[in-house]
């Protein structure tokens, strides 16, 4: 939910989910409305004052947060604030309760007259009188010289962006009359011409009265990067200006631009260690609290508050063991009797070791682990080792910080200039959490390792690496100027392509008999290094709702019906709509994609669901199709 935060025009104006918060359009991206568009703010603007919550536990995604930050005070993964009974009653205090926004871009054109101003003008009125429909919000013309009553006003589309992560408003008199001043007034009145399409030449600024007139044509592409002023290195998401300024050239882009914000998150599954009892991994998970707790006696005390509530399934004294147990953990690390933990932390290794261990940790609400005793289907056994049906999990995601004009890259996170989510030094950061169910499977080592071997110096194994060279050529080189600069860092190998397609086939067959939706279900690769090899897929749903947790899709891991589902996506993936456009698609030098036989009719799924945006696929690494069967990991299913 969002409220634009000026006291003028505090109310309800539409409502997101928390995982829109963290990938679409969170703090510092524009939310584009019905009739304007608004601004998240900053983290120092959120309120959680006067409504109940709780940080989210995932110990292992908070360090990771602190360590990828550089920020060793973050202590909290927050919820987006929000208050039941909105549905009740829209004038309650739930409508005040939500995300902070205001309105950006502040320059307005009027619907009717075409009259362009800002919005700390007097020129506009804002109008929200329903509080059951705030799409109804919107800005009108309060003195429209065209004699309509309450003109609609729409945001002017146009802002500037650089790669420092600097947004501001588009200089409208600055650009109509060259830099210089308007010569008739100090105060000149604009107008915008504006004919529709996504085109600046559709659009004209006019100055009503020295009569200049300018093309938006003139500000965009290389061409136009001279017409613009230096950036003035403005956060408006922290109403901030940078106190040096800023070098780089800033850049035209338009409301809705998909290159406007990119966010830089964080996802765990909340897994318990290797070994580790269902106590001991939930107070792990509740430290925050436990911590406090000194002996026997603070336990009782505290023991039936709320927080403590998920622990009552076991008795005070083996509670009070397992913190003492914790506690003497930590001060051994602290005091260093552990070996020193890298800078980075791992997320997917301790996913892996608990996937893979042969005796599953003991059922929780968080994770619940359980396999067939018979094992895999015989005639599936030279294709998986291991097939895990994962009935319950919890992912949870953070939001760590943003990027303008470049996405974040997760291998380089200083390759891009990130963007910080506060003024001052954050103690939590943005959260979510989703619970779901999914299936683990891990391919035959053996059969990856042999097929490793004989496709790695084919000659699409060396056109994939050739394209990624040129993507991150030209992806970066041209904005980035490092001596350094490494072309094929982050470059994922052959194993994640060949174990990332599979899982896209599986994806897409699962879709159809699941009663999920493909945008519900995620994945996750485990494809490890050339020194810690690894084989896993994780396929699990990921939506914050029931919806996940309805049993449609672990159901599928079953022996009968999982056969059927490897013997379909196998079939389906010999042929496309597309061939043999698709079937002999490789990627090459001036071709701006990184997936080889893969398309939208055959392997594409949508971007929530693939881990890597859709790239990284070859359906000619799983399948025999043209001229080389030999490629294929799987050619045929007994």
């Amino acid at each position: 939910m969002t409220a634009p935060t000026s006291p003028s025009h505090r109310r309800r104006v539409g409502s997101v989910r928390p995982s829109h918060l963290m990938f679409t359009a969170g703090v510092g991206s524009l939310v584009d409305l019905p009739n304007f568009a608004v601004l998240v703010r900053g983290l120092d603007d959120w309120s959680y004052d006067n409504i109940e919550w709780e940080p989210l536990a995932e110990p292992r995604l908070l360090e990771a947060v602190r360590r990828t930050t550089r920020n060793p005070n973050v202590t909290q993964l927050r919820p987006a604030p929000w208050l039941d009974g909105l549905d009740t009653d829209p004038n309650g205090p739930a409508a005040r309760v939500g995300v902070p926004t205001v309105p950006f871009p502040a320059w307005l054109r009027c619907t009717a007259c075409n009259t362009l101003a800002a919005l700390d003008t007097t020129w506009w009125t804002f109008e929200n009188a329903q509080p059951r429909r705030p799409d109804l919000a919107r800005f009108f013309h309060t003195s429209c010289p065209s004699k309509r009553k309450k003109p609609l006003a729409v945001t002017a589309r146009f802002l500037l962006a650089c790669t420092d992560g600097h947004l501001d408003e588009f200089p409208y008199q600055w650009f109509v009359h060259q830099g210089a001043p308007c010569a008739e007034t100090t105060h000149p009145t604009l107008r915008m011409e504006d004919h529709g399409g996504n085109q600046g030449a559709n659009v004209s600024i006019q100055c009503t009265n020295c009569h200049a007139t300018r093309n938006m044509n003139q500000a965009t592409g290389e061409r136009g990067l001279a017409e613009l002023p230096r950036c003035r290195g403005r956060h408006p998401h922290l109403g901030t200006f940078a106190a040096t300024g800023c070098k780089e050239q800033p850049r035209l882009v338009v409301v809705g631009a998909s290159n406007q914000w990119f966010a830089r998150t964080l996802t765990a599954l909340a897994v318990p260690a290797t070994g580790q009892s269902a106590l001991a991994a939930k107070v792990e998970q509740l430290w925050d609290k436990l911590q406090k707790i000194k002996n026997p006696d603070h336990l009782d005390l505290l023991w039936d508050e709320s927080a403590y509530i998920t622990l009552h399934q076991w008795q005070q004294a083996e509670v009070y063991e397992a913190i003492a147990a914790h506690r003497a953990e930590l001060e051994a690390t602290d005091n260093g009797d552990s070996p020193q933990q890298p800078t980075a932390i791992d997320l997917l290794t301790p996913e892996w070791e608990i996937f893979t261990t042969p005796n599953p940790p003991d059922p929780t609400a968080d994770f619940t682990l359980r396999r067939d005793a018979k094992g895999v289907p015989e005639t599936l056994s030279g294709i998986f080792s291991d097939i895990a049906q994962v009935e319950r999990l919890r992912e949870v995601r953070a939001l760590t910080g943003f990027t303008r004009l470049d996405a974040p890259d997760p291998d380089e996170p200083d390759l891009v200039s990130l963007v910080e989510l506060a003024r001052d030094t954050p103690t939590w950061v943005p959260a979510s959490e989703v619970r779901g169910e999914g299936i683990f499977l891990r391919v035959s080592e053996p059969l990856l390792a042999d097929w490793h071997e004989h496709v790695a110096n084919s000659e699409p194994a060396l056109a994939h690496q050739t394209a990624y060279k040129y993507f991150r050529h030209r992806r970066y080189s041209d904005r980035i100027k490092r001596d350094d600069f490494d072309l094929m860092a982050g470059w994922p190998g052959l194993r994640y392509i060949a174990l990332h397609t599979l899982s896209h086939l599986l994806i897409r067959t699962i879709a159809l008999e699941c009663g999920y939706g493909s945008a519900s279900l995620s994945e996750r690769i485990y494809a490890g290094t050339d020194e810690d090899p690894r084989s896993g897929i994780l396929i699990y749903t990921a939506v914050p709702d029931a919806e996940g947790t309805l049993g449609g899709l672990v159901a599928l891991a079953e022996a009968h019906s999982w056969e059927r589902i490897v013997r379909r996506a196998w079939k389906d993936a010999l042929r496309c709509s597309s061939d043999p456009l698709c079937a002999e698609r490789l990627p090459h030098h001036g071709a701006d994609f990184l997936h080889g036989a893969a398309c939208h009719a055959c392997m594409f799924v949508s971007e929530t669901t693939c881990e890597r945006g859709n790239r990284f696929l070859d359906r000619r690494f799983i399948v025999p199709i043209g001229d080389d069967h030999k490629l294929a990991l799987i050619p045929g299913i007994g």
